[in-house]
């Protein structure tokens, strides 16, 4: 697993397809080049992206710069939650009663949930879970998500084994 990737997501989990300012950014051959170079190596150096797509330094910092305030990607560092204590993911799917945002809202709050998506079909909501240990994993589901207002129901994925896990979607 990547220790650094760029996620073409925006900063503040709103919807992908737009920017901060509710318009959906234009990207050009360049700045997907940019992002490519990016998502391959996080902490490239702007003289090396620079190179590679024909832009100065200085031109793939403001590009850069702006992809980021636009919220079409943010930089983050990836870790295996293996490897930093986190013995269990699960992806639960709930079924809600009544306001479906007030129940994702409420699952964003909670730190143990990585990923919330509406959804349509079988759940309203899926959300990631990271948890320490399966009585962590327990307590979360049983205690915290159940017993939010609206939820009727939910179904828990465990994962036995991580076997794909990219952050390539963006450009293609």
């Amino acid at each position: 697993m990547h220790s650094e990737a760029v996620a073409s997501r925006s900063a503040d989990q709103r919807d992908s397809r737009e920017s901060r300012n509710g318009s959906t950014p234009h990207l050009d051959a360049v700045s997907r080049a940019i992002i490519e170079q990016l998502q391959e190596d996080g902490r490239r150096p702007y003289a090396a992206i620079g190179k590679a797509v024909g832009l100065s330094e200085a031109a793939v910092r403001q590009r850069v710069q702006k992809l980021l305030d636009q919220g079409v990607m943010q930089i983050v560092a990836v870790t295996d939650p293996l490897t930093v204590g986190f013995r269990r993911q699960a992806m639960v799917g709930v079924n809600v009663e009544g306001d479906v945002e007030h129940v994702a809202d409420a699952l964003t709050a909670m730190p143990e949930v990585e990923y919330v998506v509406m959804t349509a079909g079988s759940y309203d909501l899926l959300a990631e879970i990271v948890c320490e240990d399966d009585d962590h994993l327990l307590d979360v589901i049983n205690k915290r998500i159940r017993a939010l207002p609206g939820v009727r129901s939910t179904e828990s994925f465990v994962y036995l084994k991580l076997k794909k896990q990219t952050y390539m979607w963006g450009t293609r």
